[in-house]
């Protein structure tokens, strides 16, 4: 399998997630610039975390207009595999490949902390090696993660089983109180109907080194790894 992961102009997670791409995968993971087209025949897209181009305007987008993004775009409609984290997230939501947006901190303040979510669903290719229900620590770095979606979507999402994870408390307790952003629902992280979309507002990437104190982001690159061992 080969990683693509896109860089933006503001991007600041990208080398985090290719260090921790080739080390936990073992395969190539090349970059790709905002301003090409070519994909470079990656299998799997990402777009880190960041401020791409600034956050002018609304977080994610300027971005969505990249000449990458209408390749990535066309590259998910045809079933590839596309995962946006933190900003990353943010922009597939202004593209429209995942439904709904990222606003404002409900506080209007930027946070950064490490932060529980719980395992909504296993039926993923980036949640296939979690429990269903168990409690994750990861860390979170946002000004605007408080997902909205209107009542439609939310219920379209809940009955698809597209929910990820939830923001909860150590013992996987999912209330207001628990909620950091003020996201609908609590949410954390979904995926499109078609499953090969994936955005989530906590960054993996930076806790899945025992160096850094956290290892819980690595379920997402184990369950990464069955998929590529079944792919094989």
């Amino acid at each position: 399998m080969k990683f693509g992961v896109v860089i933006f102009p503001g991007s600041n997670c990208d080398q985090d997630l290719i260090r921790t791409l080739a080390r936990t995968t073992g395969q190539e993971v090349v970059e790709l610039w905002h301003r090409d087209t070519d994909l470079k025949g990656c299998d799997f897209i990402f777009l880190p975390g960041g401020f791409s181009y600034g956050d002018y305007l609304r977080s994610g987008a300027i971005a969505k207009l990249s000449p990458i993004m209408g390749s990535v775009i066309a590259f998910a409609e045809k079933g590839g595999t596309v995962m946006g984290i933190c900003n990353g997230f943010q922009i597939l939501c202004e593209t429209g490949l995942l439904p709904g947006a990222l606003l404002r901190n409900r506080d209007q303040l930027f946070m950064c902390q490490n932060q529980f979510v719980r395992t909504e669903t296993t039926d993923t290719l980036i949640t296939q090696k979690a429990d269903e229900g168990a409690v994750y620590n990861f860390p979170i770095a946002h000004a605007e993660g408080r997902y909205y979606a209107d009542e439609a979507t939310l219920k379209s999402l809940e009955a698809g089983d597209q929910i990820l994870f939830r923001y909860c408390d150590a013992n996987g307790t999912v209330n207001d109180a628990n909620n950091p952003n003020g996201s609908e629902n609590n949410i954390a992280g979904i995926c499109n109907a078609g499953r090969n979309v994936f955005g989530m507002m906590p960054h993996p990437e930076r806790g899945a080194d025992p160096l850094l104190g956290n290892t819980d982001g690595l379920v997402i690159f184990e369950s990464i790894m069955a998929s590529m061992a079944l792919n094989v």
